[in-house]
């Protein structure tokens, strides 16, 4: 499935890495949230990803921006990932159905079962603002992804 610019973003729940449901709409009218689709916990690429964000967190630890991390792990999986890098945000499990959100968002790796590396920009309203999707060896660039928040807020 490949999302266009401007159309609503695919709602979904997922639960986090405590077990607890999110759910995407839950956040329109109050936050932008940047959806952010990384292929495996505890590889070196992903963590670092992650990380940045954590160490970042000005940027999307906000009152005004929510960050979502969401892998094809399992809950349990995703939370020693994040207390181990001391993660600041929500990780979300897309284990079962397998990949589904992965896949309503073009960010699904078929023939490896995990997701690609696709940041999603979603606005206020629950519009889809701006996006990229790497290959799971394709680091993103932070600042490109940062720049793009910077202009919607």
């Amino acid at each position: 499935m490949t999302l266009e610019i401007g159309q609503l973003a695919p709602d979904f729940m997922l639960k986090n890495q405590f077990g607890e449901e999110v759910v995407l709409s839950q956040f329109r009218g109050d936050k932008v949230v940047v959806l952010i689709f990384y292929p495996m916990a505890f590889t070196n690429i992903c963590t670092e990803e992650l990380c940045t964000i954590r160490d970042n967190k000005e940027h999307f630890v906000t009152d005004d921006v929510q960050v979502l991390g969401i892998s094809c792990d399992s809950s349990a999986a995703l939370h020693a990932f994040a207390e181990k890098e001391n993660l600041n945000f929500p990780i979300l499990s897309d284990f079962w159905p397998h990949g589904e959100i992965s896949q309503k968002y073009g960010a699904f790796f078929e023939a490896r079962g995990f997701s690609l590396r696709g940041t999603f920009i979603i606005d206020k309203e629950g519009i889809l603002r701006w996006s990229v999707v790497n290959a799971p060896g394709d680091a993103r660039n932070h600042a490109d992804y940062t720049e793009a928040l910077a202009a919607i807020l």
